[in-house]
């Protein structure tokens, strides 16, 4: 039996309540419901030490993976706010948008997310490394040239420092 179009899985972004990421993720996870949360590794300082520790890289973010009609079970999870909403209808990121995100947080490269809007530039394709064949835009920010990977459903761009003998343009 072939599911109709609307029955198919899709990922989608959904906002968490403020630092309930890991929490909703977790209970998403014991009901049965496939939950991503991008996460990196930061080194963080108090009075008296500094600890690695593990923070969602998107804050107050994580991505389902359902089928349209289990938006309500995802809804009556703790910690869960709301989906997020894209010209009038609930956001689903295309699963290249995933593989792309998940690529860029396996590579060795730091990662920094900006709410900021960025005007689309010239587009370029990763030729080396472990972003090899990621596409993007090319943008001047703070003086230097970085790679965007821009998630146009979510709002935001997530930058990663790439040297020019990496990229190409097509």
């Amino acid at each position: 039996m072939v599911l109709a179009d609307k029955e198919k899985y899709q990922w989608y972004p959904v906002c968490t309540l403020p630092r309930n990421e890991k929490k909703a993720h977790r209970t998403l996870t014991e009901k049965g419901i496939e939950s991503y949360l991008p996460l990196q590794r930061q080194l963080k300082q108090w009075s008296d030490r500094k600890k690695w520790v593990e923070e969602p890289l998107i804050k107050s973010y994580l991505f389902v993976y359902i089928r349209p009609h289990e938006q309500t079970e995802v809804l009556m999870t703790r910690g869960i706010s709301r989906f997020i909403y894209f010209s009038g209808k609930i956001a689903a990121m295309p699963d290249v948008q995933m593989q792309g995100l998940k690529l860029l947080l396996a590579s060795p490269y730091e990662l920094e997310v900006t709410a900021e809007d960025l005007q689309p530039g010239e587009k370029i394709r990763v030729k080396g490394g472990v972003l090899k064949g990621l596409t993007g835009e090319i943008i001047s920010y703070r003086s230097q040239k970085q790679l965007v990977l821009r998630l146009e459903n979510m709002g935001c761009s997530i930058i990663v420092n790439i040297g020019a003998s990496m990229i190409e343009r097509f």
